[in-house]
């Protein structure tokens, strides 16, 4: 009994160590074949990742669950620095922005919002693409004087009775995420992430060169799968209480959905804001899913000017 469990234990000693040597190996091919593309700023000792182009009036872009600001430059990004000064964050923990060690939508909010008031913009438009825009609502609430407008792209708005995927569950679970984690940055292959990047694009297709600019396997370190586990667990209670303080908004807002969401509903998020919020108007685009920044960037621009223009910055 006791060879049979020493060598188990070997056994388990060897998979752990051959399992931290893929996963080293994996986050530093990641590195290497996605490095920044912008410019870090310090925040409290929080390093944080941004892209800023263009000049006009301020506009912030937040990228979603498992992204990255990658996600912004692919193409939007340029045609909003035609009008806008635009600066897009990597959200703590994902991209090249450092984690936090409580990363809740406020506590996100804060910390870019005082990256962007360093960087010396004024008043932004906050846009923020479904995780991203229950942060930019998250800014909203709790700085509304700092912000022109926000702009809720495919975002959630109100509490769901949907469960957590395990997936979630597990990576986020204190016990067993240390243990998943690792294997899944030392075993799962890129071609995984990719085939579920473009699921997320249904029922439209991924845009071409889309995965080779956005670096999938850079949401595969493991840093990203933990803290992107923990905001995803979290999200719901989140939003919950979030929910009681929307009267803080008074800031002009529009939001953009796909009827074909099914990731974000608009018939449970957007379109009851829209009938109750006295500032928020949608505009819903009929057949388009979950990815509209892609899929309909024209949209995209159309109602950030709307956004701009009862702002009074256009």
């Amino acid at each position: 009994m006791l060879k049979a469990l020493l060598v188990l234990a070997g056994l388990a000693a060897l998979l752990a160590a051959v399992t931290l040597v893929r996963a080293a190996r994996h986050e530093a091919a990641a590195l290497r074949d996605f490095p920044p593309v912008g410019d870090f700023i310090e925040v409290d000792g929080t390093r944080v990742h941004y892209v800023m182009r263009g000049a006009g009036p301020d506009l912030v872009l937040l990228h979603g669950s498992s992204g990255n600001l990658r996600d912004m430059t692919f193409q939007l990004m340029e045609r909003l620095a035609q009008d806008y000064r635009v600066i897009a964050f990597d959200r703590p923990g994902l991209g090249y922005t450092d984690a936090l060690d409580n990363p809740t939508i406020t506590r996100q909010a804060d910390l870019l919002a005082q990256a962007a008031e360093a960087l010396g913009i004024e008043k932004p438009i906050v846009m923020g693409h479904s995780y991203g825009g229950a942060v930019a609502l998250a800014w909203g609430v709790s700085r509304p004087e700092d912000v022109s407008a926000l702009m809720l792209l495919a975002a959630p708005v109100y509490p769901w009775d949907t469960p957590l995927s395990t997936y979630y569950r597990v990576l986020s679970n204190p016990v067993l995420g240390p243990v998943a984690i690792p294997l899944i940055t030392a075993f799962v292959p890129d071609r995984v992430v990719e085939r579920n990047v473009a699921e997320v694009f249904v029922p439209q297709e991924e845009p071409d060169g889309y995965a080779a600019h956005f670096g999938p396997p850079l949401t595969l370190r493991r840093v990203s799968l933990r803290e992107n586990a923990i905001q995803r667990a979290r999200l719901l209670a989140e939003m919950t209480a979030l929910s009681k303080d929307y009267d803080r908004l008074t800031m002009p807002i529009e939001l953009l959905h796909g009827t074909a969401d099914d990731t974000v509903s608009a018939a449970i998020h957007g379109i009851p804001f829209a009938q109750v919020h006295p500032t928020a108007e949608i505009t819903l685009l009929d057949g388009i899913g979950h990815m509209p920044n892609h899929n309909r960037p024209g949209a995209v621009v159309e109602a950030i000017h709307r956004a701009a223009a009862r702002a009074g910055l256009r």
